[in-house]
């Protein structure tokens, strides 16, 4: 009787176990991760891309989540450093073990491309613009575009529409500055431009005099800056007061409101690229800044990329919703071969996007111009 008893125990004990596994994996959160500087001097971007995220999944989980289950985000900060990115990647794919992960910033996706690819896990590029990142690996995916579309858009645009034929390029010496210079740099003389004028500065640099002034005796028609967030501003300060009054265009790393506030009347005429929908163009994209106003008492920093930031999310989410209506296993392979599948997404805030086989995505390229202290649009260039 007592081994009877023991035998009708052993099923009893597995079935209560199955139904204990059943109700964790019908309230267990599809996870994510989200490794972008929170800290350093990155954090006025990074800060507001995670801002965007997160409210991109509190808006998912509020309409329902993933098929009824939570949408969950792991963030580590990165500041935008190499090896801190390493660091916090290496736990998402191996403590976490997330399928997939957003992250951006040029260095840091090329860093912790290896570990994606080597644990399967698919790292979603966002707002970083280096052209090779399409070149990574399986796992390696850019859901925004790179280098050489925007910067490309704007040296034609400079050559074939405002007729400007001597570009004097001053770049960054980092992954960011100097892929973006090259991408320039060529554009612009397949355009029929020349370059007269092309000037690293050190990334830790507070005095920028050497260069600009080699920059000055150029003559150039028009200035491409390729900097950062922070000394971007301070650069082109530096070139009004030594005289530079050339027109200064740059990629999205100068679009936002900081640059006015610092610059003042310096700024007038500063054309920068967004490959995101503007206010104007979109009553979703008027909506979302509304909301930073409300919330936050200001626009973002850098409105494209936290639009971006802030779809890249969505993505996860439509990847995760076809994986849980098939019933498969929320792997890193398994994400990654129904992103494929799915292939385009019709996203809230940068509408239509179509990861292509070649691992890039292609978007209309806005140029924005300063007037009279705002950002306004310029012109569409494909």
């Amino acid at each position: 009787m007592r081994s009877f008893t023991r035998m009708l125990a052993v099923p009893v004990l597995a079935a209560a176990m199955g139904l204990t596994h059943a109700a964790q994996a019908q309230t267990t959160p599809f996870r994510f991760g989200l490794a972008l500087p929170t800290s350093g001097g990155q954090a006025l971007y990074g800060g507001d891309q995670v801002q965007a995220a997160e409210w991109a999944v509190a808006d998912i989980n509020a309409a329902g989540g993933i098929n009824g289950k939570k949408l969950e985000m792991i963030v580590l900060d990165t500041q935008a450093d190499p090896q801190i990115g390493i660091s916090a990647v290496t736990r998402l794919a191996t403590v976490d073990k997330v399928p997939v992960f957003i992250t951006g910033f040029s260095s840091v996706v090329k860093a912790v491309a290896p570990i994606a690819n080597e644990a399967k896990v698919v790292e979603l590029s966002v707002a970083a613009t280096a052209a090779d990142i399409s070149k990574l690996g399986d796992y390696v995916y850019t859901t925004s575009p790179l280098a050489d579309v925007d910067i490309g858009a704007i040296a034609r645009y400079q050559v074939e529409t405002l007729g400007k034929k001597r570009a004097a390029v001053i770049y960054i010496n980092n992954e960011t500055g100097i892929t973006a210079a090259q991408s320039y740099r060529d554009a612009f003389t397949k355009a029929g431009g020349t370059i007269v004028a092309f000037e690293a500065y050190d990334q830790k640099a507070t005095d920028w005099t050497g260069p600009l002034l080699k920059l000055r005796a150029a003559n150039p028609d028009v200035i491409q800056l390729q900097g950062l967030v922070p000394d971007s501003p301070l650069v082109i300060a530096q070139m009004r007061q030594l005289g530079l009054r050339q027109l200064v265009a740059s990629n999205t790393t100068i679009y936002h409101p900081k640059l006015l506030e610092q610059l003042g009347a310096g700024a007038e005429g500063i054309i920068a690229t967004s490959m995101a929908p503007s206010a104007e163009d979109s009553p979703a994209v008027k909506a979302y800044v509304e909301r930073w106003k409300r919330e936050k008492g200001r626009e973002p920093n850098g409105l494209p990329y936290t639009q971006f930031i802030h779809d890249a999310v969505y993505i996860t989410a439509a990847v995760f919703r076809s994986l849980a209506a098939k019933n498969m296993p929320i792997t890193g392979e398994n994400f990654r071969q129904e992103m494929i599948a799915l292939r385009k997404f019709d996203l809230p805030l940068t509408g239509m996007l179509e990861i292509k086989s070649d691992h890039t995505v292609s978007k209309p390229v806005i140029l924005m111009e300063v007037r009279n202290n705002r950002w306004e649009k310029k012109a569409i260039v494909d």
